[in-house]
């Protein structure tokens, strides 16, 4: 794994979490995990419920509905991606160190991406409104991250080296269920997690190595 952490000890005091956020935060993990294996149309908040081992009433007492519940599942995982994105925008971050803390971010939610890719290839209207308003600002940003000057790469290929960038970073987590299936490797473990950063950084390096193109 990166050893670049999100947060020290330090930025921020622990305390007691309060057992409604607790709940709240157990709410969240069932409902990530049901997204990811049914997609938004095919979970129910009773099946939250039931996964959680609460009533059904109760989830109310933490979130409005389906759609709250989903807007929340989506800002805990994809936030720390914009802002990580926001950062190396306005800060000019090394791009190789920045794609190893957007893994280890995608690390800690692993069924986020693989909810991100459910509804993508459902496409359609299953591809809802909420995910298209947090994935843009993610390709937004990612852009003026490629179109930097000093990758040197032609500004009409920027999305295109986003979207494979894209591609490297969620369908890893994406395939992981599948590639265990296949040759029984978890590529969710720490040691291939880290493998998989350390590849990203090298290929991320050599993408974007210091360089200049002529226009001709």
């Amino acid at each position: 794994m990166s050893n670049l952490p999100l947060a020290s000890a330090a930025d921020e005091p622990l305390r007691p979490r309060r057992k409604g956020e607790v709940t709240a935060e157990r709410i969240l993990d069932a409902a990530e995990e049901l997204f990811a294996e049914r997609g938004y149309e095919g979970t129910t908040l009773r099946d939250v419920a039931d996964r959680v081992g609460i009533r059904n009433p109760s989830l109310y007492n933490h979130f409005d509905g389906k759609k709250s519940l989903y807007g929340a599942v989506l800002d805990r995982g994809i936030r720390p991606v914009t802002d990580l994105l926001s950062e190396f925008v306005d800060k000019g971050e090394d791009r190789g160190q920045l794609v190893a803390r957007v893994m280890e971010v995608l690390s800690q939610r692993p069924n986020l991406p693989r909810l991100v890719m459910y509804e993508t290839l459902s496409g359609g209207q299953r591809l809802t409104p909420m995910l298209r308003s947090w994935i843009g600002p993610v390709f937004a940003r990612g852009n003026e991250m490629v179109e930097a000057p000093e990758g040197g790469w032609d500004p009409e290929l920027a999305p295109h080296f986003m979207l494979a960038i894209y591609h490297v970073l969620v369908g890893y987590f994406a395939t992981a269920p599948f590639y265990k299936e296949l040759n029984g490797e978890n590529l969710l473990e720490p040691e291939a997690l880290e493998r998989q950063s350390r590849a990203l950084v090298e290929l991320t390096t050599q993408l974007f190595s210091d360089r200049t193109r002529s226009s001709d």
